[in-house]
């Protein structure tokens, strides 16, 4: 990889709530997909303090970081994705930026072959960080 090269980094939630189901938004940009929170790194950003930062700003709440489940190449971005099981503070609503037009909690089988690897991974989790590509 050159010096001058484009690379992305990026950090995401993945929040469980009592029936075992997970968090996804609705973005209103680009292909309006369903996605976890969280999103890009800015520069000098640690992968944690992207994740409180984007969770704040798209969700409008803070979570609690409880552990890394995974880091995944995704080829089609050329970025590597953080994936953090979190929980969300149980006294605050969701309140969702413009970045989104909904939420839902998600059954396992109703989510895309990747998000099932990535969410599986952290549902799983034994104590060893996954690492996959895409």
């Amino acid at each position: 990889m050159g010096f001058h090269d484009f690379y992305r980094l990026s950090s995401h939630a993945v929040i469980f709530n009592e029936n075992r189901q997970v968090l996804l938004l609705k973005a209103t940009y680009a292909d309006c997909a369903w996605g976890l929170p969280g999103g890009g790194l800015d520069q000098g950003e640690t992968v944690h303090e992207a994740l409180i930062r984007e969770c704040q700003e798209e969700l409008g709440c803070e979570v609690s970081i409880e552990y890394l489940s995974g880091v995944y190449y995704h080829s089609a971005v050329n970025s590597h994705a953080f994936m953090f099981k979190c929980t969300l503070q149980s006294d605050q609503p969701i309140n969702l930026s413009d970045e989104h037009s909904e939420y839902r909690w998600f059954d396992f089988d109703q989510l895309s072959p990747v998000q099932k690897i990535r969410i599986e991974d952290c549902f799983h989790f034994d104590g060893q960080v996954k690492s996959r590509a895409f």
